[in-house]
């Protein structure tokens, strides 16, 4: 087995589930609400029934839960099915371990309470704040920095899910 390889091959897969996770998967109640709280609620409008409800801390903290468990679950299948397709054998607790932190950081990013959100916070600490809060010249750095953020964060699971792999 050829770990660089391996390791591409599985950041290319997760990378790629990744995007459609978050783009494809994740739904329009869940990407609206995941954010919300007690003090900053969101104002949603069911696009079919045209009903406005308002959510707090308990809705956002579900609506972000749920985004993560799905945009895990498109990583795994994903993953496994081209593993599997490019003879690559990935360890059960490797790829556990992997798809865990990949779960756990994107619910840090993607919990954006406004004044309380981690990726604001770190963007204030080391001064891209401006970045941060650019919306505008078609830009959005809050979506920039969440993006990176999730790249990094991949590419250290992808390097766990290499650990003991094997070629089959």
């Amino acid at each position: 087995m050829h770990r660089p390889a391996v390791f591409a091959a599985l950041l290319g897969l997760t990378r790629a589930a990744s995007a459609v996770g978050d783009f494809w998967v994740q739904n329009d109640f869940c990407a609206r609400v995941k954010g919300a709280s007690d003090d900053a609620p969101v104002t949603y409008e069911d696009p079919a029934t045209k009903e406005t409800t308002t959510h707090g801390t308990a809705d956002g903290r579900k609506a972000c839960l749920h985004h993560c468990v799905t945009y895990t679950a498109t990583q795994a299948v994903v993953a496994g099915l081209g593993a599997r397709a490019l003879g690559i054998r990935v360890h059960p607790g490797a790829a556990a371990a992997a798809l865990a932190l990949s779960f756990g950081t994107h619910y840090i990013a993607d919990r954006r309470v406004p004044g309380h959100g981690v990726l604001e916070k770190l963007a204030d600490k080391t001064g891209k704040t401006n970045f941060y809060t650019l919306a505008s010249h078609g830009m959005n750095g809050a979506f920039h920095l969440d993006n990176s953020w999730h790249h990094g964060w991949e590419t250290v699971a992808a390097l766990i899910a290499t650990a003991k792999a094997t070629t089959r």
